[in-house]
């Protein structure tokens, strides 16, 4: 039996089945996103000041990203275009195109930007020590000119120093084995302290402790963390220079110029992950959710891309229902698109 409308506009509303179905399922998308978009706007607001980051994104890669989503909206429409003229080959280059689109924003993603954060170390200062890090801080700079004061200090975390209890020594070394770090006795309490540091690579450059690990370190038996040694952001690394504290398009990293903190006088650490703040809470919540939209409208894409029978084998049956379908997951993936048009600038620009 065939069912009514699949391909023919329906007389009450002028679409076919699947495309009020798709509008109706976008509005919920809306809601949805409107939700997580309104609540990162009232944490921000309510944020106190200094504990909002800004600036920490890396703007070229959201920017490439960015244009590598609108290319794919210009060939998914380039491929319903070529399939309503009833040009199958132009149709399989086009979405071919829009497939290799949406999995390269991913790669990006997962393989590039998102284990960035994992990997940088971000440590939040006591009030009552605040004025110790001035250096690093730079906040009489920014009181002068009425800007809020700056609690964190970020950047690439080289080694920490530790205090060990002898009696704990078998299990800090199997920690350290398994860990791959080197460990060396302070050289101002040979007995009691010891600096933990990455290995070098085969090029002589240092792999980096990630902050996880210096979490995990401080949980081992008898371990106490002293201080920590870190390349500091150039953030903290010119806290005085205004350009320090403005997101750049072209991204800076960590930089050489050393800096030591004292685990005493730290608040909270961590990677920037979804723990280290409201902040990145939200930007994994959000750019988590729309990769996995991205990954859907890839698959969907993928399948009617395929020479399989409910995919570009349609073509030969019924062109017109394949090119209502594509049309669908058109619209699906301009919203996708959409949304990130809002993400790049809240979270790497503003």
């Amino acid at each position: 039996m065939q069912i009514p409308h699949e391909v023919t506009a329906r007389p009450d509303t002028g679409l076919y089945n699947a495309k009020l179905g798709i509008w109706l399922f976008l509005a919920s998308e809306v809601m949805l996103f409107g939700g997580l978009f309104s609540a990162y706007i009232f944490l921000r607001m309510g944020a106190e000041d200094g504990y909002w980051p800004h600036g920490l994104l890396n703007v070229p890669v959201g920017a490439g990203n960015t244009a590598i989503l609108i290319a794919s909206s210009v060939t998914v429409v380039l491929a319903w275009a070529s399939l309503k003229m009833r040009k199958f080959s132009q149709y399989k280059l086009w979405m071919g195109i829009s497939i290799l689109c949406g999995a390269l924003f991913l790669i990006v993603k997962l393989a590039y930007e998102w284990p960035q954060k994992f990997e940088h170390f971000g440590a939040f200062i006591k009030k009552d020590a605040i004025e110790h890090y001035e250096k690093y801080l730079g906040n009489h700079h920014l009181k002068e000119k009425g800007l809020p004061p700056r609690v964190e200090i970020s950047g690439h975390l080289h080694e920490v120093e530790i205090a060990a209890d002898p009696a704990e020594k078998e299990k800090l070394e199997v920690f350290l084995k398994q860990h791959d770090l080197e460990a060396k006795p302070d050289e101002h309490d040979a007995k009691l302290q010891i600096v933990c540091s990455e290995k070098k690579d085969k090029d002589g450059k240092r792999e980096g402790i990630r902050p996880g690990v210096a979490e995990d370190l401080e949980k081992v038996p008898g371990v106490k963390l002293i201080a920590f040694e870190l390349g500091l952001d150039p953030i903290n690394a010119a806290p005085d220079n205004p350009e320090s504290d403005k997101p750049h398009f072209l991204y800076k990293g960590p930089t050489e110029t050393p800096g030591k903190i004292e685990r005493k006088d730290v608040e909270f650490y961590s990677s920037f992950a979804p723990k280290h703040s409201s902040y990145f809470a939200v930007y994994f919540t959000i750019t988590g959710l729309h990769g996995l939209h991205v990954l859907a409208g890839v698959l969907i894409m993928l399948y009617f891309w395929l020479p399989i029978e409910g995919g570009a084998n349609m073509f030969k049956r019924n062109p017109e229902h394949l090119a209502n379908r594509v049309e669908v997951v058109g619209l699906f993936w301009h919203f996708v698109d959409l949304v990130w048009i809002f993400v790049f600038p809240i979270f790497y620009l503003l």
